[in-house]
């Protein structure tokens, strides 16, 4: 993931390359990775947590996860808001998530009903049942394994969500209109639209040991250039994610695998300050880049969703004994410790 700091938060944002810019330009990754604002100022994390700790190469990392230490054994349910929000810009793109899709649902619609939050897919990764659950639930039952076979009742689950009341932004000229992926989509400044977060956390009173996560759609977030499908980020005290629903199958950040991605990076670095052998421990970064994104078809309701690959704590220097067996991410995709980087 690559860090930005604005506005007083430590930003982690999802890019990937395309072939044209509308603005102007060759599209070219983003990667780039500023110093941390004073992590020390940080109230708790309001959100249930526990510190995950192993040795590499003789440095011992302790990492904040969401959830309990798995060898209790217990299950914990975290309140979800989904925040749907219309940036508009003109007629000429629609970036509403009302807007029905083939399904029958809207984009809305079509979010909460996806594995992300719903049970009905039963996850068998080589042989070994996993557990029918949700689908960040099934990684991270996988990543913490070498426990979980033993520790059955061990979970992390998401609460169905809230849906908050739409939200309208005008993006003026903090937007363009492109074509990306073979998209039209809208192209709208990150740094502008995270200025909008904080306040309207205040705005619809979202408890801060729940995750609200901001939705919108046929929209690539830009950073000197594009495409960002998403990110998640701490206020200091308030933890949240940001997706981009992309409606067309087969293209980046199609329906929810950006949102898998970063639901992923807040359940196992949610203050956006967790370190590792790599770098910062964000567990989608690794898989961005494969093929297809690294997204997995799932099929559920009459609607394939993709979701996509997460590496395990393995590929972070954790032990083999840790995971499934022993593999360096979700799917089985075979990869040396920080390979691609974190």
């Amino acid at each position: 993931m690559k860090s930005f700091i604005l506005a007083g938060t430590s930003l982690i944002a999802l890019a990937a390359t395309t072939t044209a810019q509308a603005a102007g330009g060759p599209e070219r990754p983003m990667f780039a990775v500023q110093p941390r604002l004073h992590p020390n100022v940080h109230a708790p994390l309001a959100t249930t947590n526990w510190t995950f700790s192993y040795t590499y190469k003789g440095r011992t990392y302790n990492d904040v996860f969401i959830g309990t230490n798995p060898t209790g054994g217990a299950s914990t349910t975290v309140p979800v808001y989904i925040i749907p929000i219309n940036l508009k810009k003109s007629k000429k793109i629609n970036t509403d998530p009302s807007t029905v899709l083939s399904n029958g649902k809207t984009v809305t619609q079509n979010t909460v009903a996806s594995p992300i939050f719903q049970t009905g897919i039963d996850y068998v990764q080589g042989g070994t049942d996993i557990g029918n659950t949700q689908y960040i639930d099934a990684y991270q039952r996988a990543s913490l394994w070498g426990t979980v076979s033993s520790h059955t009742g061990y979970h992390v689950l998401l609460g169905a969500p809230t849906v908050e009341p739409e939200q309208t932004i005008k993006v003026g000229a903090n937007g363009t209109i492109a074509t990306d992926f073979g998209v039209k989509v809208l192209n709208a400044n990150i740094n502008w639209f995270d200025g909008k977060i904080e306040p309207m956390l205040k705005k619809l009173k979202i408890p801060t040991n729940a995750l609200p996560i901001f939705l919108i759609t046929q929209t690539y977030l830009t950073s000197g250039g594009c495409c960002i499908g998403g990110y998640h980020a701490y206020t200091g005290t308030q933890a949240y994610s940001v997706f981009s629903y992309i409606q067309k199958p087969g293209v980046f950040s199609q329906d929810v695998s950006a949102l898998s991605h970063e639901v992923a990076e807040w359940l196992d670095d949610p203050t956006t300050n967790n370190n590792s052998p790599c770098g910062i421990y964000e567990n989608g970064d690794p898989l961005e880049n494969t093929a297809n994104y690294g997204d997995y078809p799932y099929p559920l309701g009459g609607f394939t969703y993709h979701l996509q690959d997460l590496a395990t704590p393995v590929y972070f220097g954790a032990p083999t004994t840790t995971t499934v067996h022993g593999w360096t991410t979700f799917q089985g995709t075979s990869l040396a410790v920080c390979q691609n980087g974190s």
